[in-house]
């Protein structure tokens, strides 16, 4: 295992706080949502729908202190952004959203930097303030949105009204998830160099941690992993995770594939690893 002290020269293009959130595309958002609540020690935060004037998907938020995911499902059968995720990879993260200072310049070097842009800054707002997002493409299907809230005092974002109550949560007991401590990107064999130099390229992060298969392996399989952190390295400073883990395999030389290669074969590529 390495860990790195020489992180580079500070950037000078903004600050990545934190996690802002994450969204899941799945079949039924309410009822995801409800299973992290009575499963996983969630707390409804916020909806929007057909009642607060969303007329295609259904947006449901649950929150856990400083951890915030976001179930979205479609009402249109015919609908093609998050009805072809389904369809290929199954109930899963779509975008890993990261709260920021400074957005466009942010955006500014990515754009540079031949980053591909799935949609450019733009602004929401309501009574309580506006937020500005910008959404980049990164691994597999995965998108990263950009979030600049600091002109925004509401309860999530602009749009959601708050969730009501599930009485079942007074009656179980506290599980006690304090934050993101990382999000775990699987790669395919070969490609993990290249999906950790796209966050070193376009967010100036550095790599904070890395092992490789000839420290962790088995006769069965090997790993492969590097942790890429913003400058700050808040996951280790503020008790804030702000890392990203990918990992991949040696292909070829286990007898039998890692639970890796397994993922990114049944869940069609690279993506985000999430466990319920």
């Amino acid at each position: 295992m390495t860990s790195y002290t020489d992180k580079g020269p500070k950037p000078d293009i903004g600050k990545f706080y934190a996690f802002d959130h994450l969204t899941f595309y799945v079949g039924n958002a309410k009822q995801a949502a409800s299973y992290y609540v009575t499963r996983l020690g969630f707390e409804p935060l916020g909806y929007k729908g057909l009642e607060t004037g969303s007329r295609k998907y259904a947006y449901h938020a649950v929150k856990q202190n400083r951890i915030v995911f976001v179930f979205v499902s479609s009402y249109e059968p015919n609908e093609e952004e998050a009805g072809y995720h389904l369809m290929r990879h199954g109930d899963g993260v779509k975008d890993v959203a990261f709260s920021v200072e400074n957005l466009e310049r942010i955006v500014a070097r990515a754009k540079e930097k031949g980053a591909k842009i799935i949609k450019d800054i733009w602004e929401e707002s309501d009574f309580n303030g506006r937020v500005r997002f910008a959404v980049l493409q990164t691994y597999g299907d995965t998108t990263h949105t950009l979030v600049d809230r600091s002109l925004y005092t509401g309860l999530f974002l602009p749009g959601y009204v708050r969730s009501p109550e599930d009485r079942l949560t007074k009656t179980l007991p506290i599980i006690q998830l304090n934050f993101i401590d990382h999000v775990v990107g699987n790669q395919p064999d070969k490609e993990m160099e290249s999906a950790a130099k796209w966050y070193e390229t376009m967010f100036q992060f550095h790599r904070f941690w890395s092992v490789d298969d000839s420290q962790i392996h088995t006769q069965y399989s090997a790993l492969r992993s590097i942790v890429m952190s913003n400058w700050e390295e808040t996951v280790k400073v503020k008790n804030k995770n702000f890392s990203i883990l990918h990992a991949d395999k040696r292909a070829g030389e286990g007898k039998k594939k890692s639970q890796i290669q397994e993922y990114v074969d049944y869940y069609g590529g690279a993506g985000v690893q999430t466990s319920p």
